[in-house]
């Protein structure tokens, strides 16, 4: 019996330090014990509609004051927290206040196509729990430049009404509408989801894009940063050609990587052969991959973003030391809820710090810097 007694107290004693931190938030209890069971015995696409009202009605778990080391400057623009939301999640601008509230640096609506559309047939998105990963097909379904705009606006207003703190909100696809009201706007030559997208990733296709919309971008919001979102299933002489087209045409960043058609025989789940853009943990290798050989090939001297499989404060820094000077999430909220936004700031900033940076920003691209200094 004795011994019994001290399992229980050795159990409690271990987990005393996480339920502390979730008892100051209520909402995180809720959600972890809750609410998130329940949203994962529904319809994917309808938990995520769900998730997106939640985050609209500050009904999701708020954020605690971000620690100075995670501050960091890209694009003129300042940063808390260098984590952000990936594009897709909000994909019309239905919920950026609550996003921010939840703790996130900085909110990518979108994809905004210039007139409504309904996107591909349902079922279009679907979890694979067992792999902490999610395929999606939605296929640019979208609210329209318009709607999404007047949200812009208001949620522009609101800012300058009721909070001083700068928040950075960039805009996939939109130029002309959306431009005006964007931090930053992204070019997504990338989606799985839409048929010859990815053709524009070509290097002659590519780099009169790239400048079309930098002239479009000219003049209607001069200096408004300009990006590109690639994908993960790249040649070699791809990379080298995105590299060379993004450092001559002088695009502010890039994103690194949008979903992957490719599917590891390590897929246990029994959506693994769905078709669509595969995200989350098994894209995390070949995204992190990806990233350090284009800040390589750009030399560092282009901001980039990094995206796919990210759970924890260990996975973010091994982005950031690969080359990322931001990073963005969206499968984790699938799988493990809000409450990991907190959880991956709460381990970065511990790992920065054990460490030595004094900074989250002297810590991009440590690996690159730590080979040249081996040789």
């Amino acid at each position: 019996m004795f011994k019994y007694k001290l399992y229980w107290v050795g159990l409690l004693a271990a987990s005393v330090g996480g339920v502390s931190k979730m008892v100051q938030n209520p909402k995180s209890i809720i959600y972890s014990f809750f609410i998130m069971p329940f949203l994962k015995k529904l319809d994917p696409e309808t938990a995520h509609r769900i998730a997106i009202l939640a985050a609209h009605y500050g009904i999701a778990p708020k954020s605690s004051r971000d620690d100075p080391i995670l501050a960091t400057t890209c694009f003129g623009r300042h940063f808390s927290n260098p984590i952000g939301i990936a594009a897709g999640f909000d994909k019309h601008g239905e919920a950026i206040a609550g996003l921010f509230h939840m703790g996130f640096g900085f909110v990518e609506i979108g994809s905004v196509c210039p007139l409504p559309q309904p996107g591909n047939p349902k079922p279009r998105l679907f979890r694979l729990l067992e792999d902490q990963a999610i395929i999606n097909r939605y296929g640019f379904n979208s609210d329209g430049a318009d709607k999404v705009r007047a949200r812009l606006i208001q949620w522009r207003e609101s800012q300058k009404r009721d909070n001083p703190i700068e928040r950075v909100v960039g805009v996939n696809l939109g130029v002309q509408k959306l431009g005006p009201l964007a931090d930053y706007i992204v070019i997504n030559v990338s989606s799985p989801n839409t048929p010859n997208l990815r053709d524009l990733q070509e290097e002659s296709a590519l780099k009169s894009l790239i400048m079309n919309v930098q002239i479009t971008r000219d003049d209607t919001c001069p200096n408004t940063p300009v990006l590109i979102k690639i994908a993960p299933d790249l040649t070699d002489l791809q990379k080298s050609q995105i590299a060379a087209v993004a450092t001559y045409t002088a695009v502010d960043g890039i994103i690194v990587s949008n979903t992957t058609i490719s599917r590891s025989p390590e897929l246990i789940s029994g959506h693994k052969d769905e078709i669509g853009g595969l995200s989350g943990k098994p894209l995390f290798d070949s995204s992190t991959k990806l990233l350090q050989e284009m800040y390589e090939l750009t030399s560092g001297r282009i901001t980039l973003i990094g995206v796919g499989g990210i759970s924890s404060g260990e996975d973010a820094l091994k982005k950031i030391k690969a080359g990322a000077s931001l990073l963005q999430l969206y499968t984790v909220l699938a799988v493990k809820g809000p409450v990991s936004i907190e959880q991956i700031k709460e381990e970065l900033t511990l790992l920065l710090k054990r460490e030595g940076f004094n900074n989250v920003s002297e810590a991009i691209g440590f690996n690159l810097k730590q080979k040249r200094a081996g040789n």
